[in-house]
């Protein structure tokens, strides 16, 4: 029997959402376009397809059931390898690689260790 830390409602409902909304409007918040105007935006676009997936996902939280969860599991970790590659790619710095080093903490905290598998 797999461990579950968080249930799949607690981590839908008090974990995705609460966490891609701010990830989606903190860069505005925090200025991150000094460096350049891609810093803001590719965290919006990878949050915005992250924010569709618990609604889609194929659980008891999702309420269109059309995404498999192994699917969503997998979209979660490549919206954290964008993370991961963004400062380096698109060589930030200051604010915006902090920024980014946190953002991929967060990712690879809800994505994995806060998981609940079935």
């Amino acid at each position: 029997m797999p461990l579950r830390f968080i249930a799949k409602s607690i981590h839908t409902y008090l974990i995705d959402y609460p966490v891609i909304i701010v990830l989606m409007v903190a860069p505005f918040l925090l200025k991150l376009g000094k460096g350049g105007p891609v810093g803001p935006w590719i965290s919006v676009v990878t949050r915005a397809t992250t924010l569709l997936l618990p609604a889609l996902t194929d659980h008891t939280t999702g309420p269109v059931p059309v995404i498999p969860n192994w699917l969503h599991l997998w979209m979660d970790g490549a919206s954290g390898v964008v993370s991961i590659t963004a400062p380096t790619a698109f060589h930030f710095t200051g604010l915006s690689d902090w920024y980014y080093s946190v953002l991929v903490a967060a990712v690879l905290l809800t994505t994995s260790v806060l998981n609940a598998l079935k």
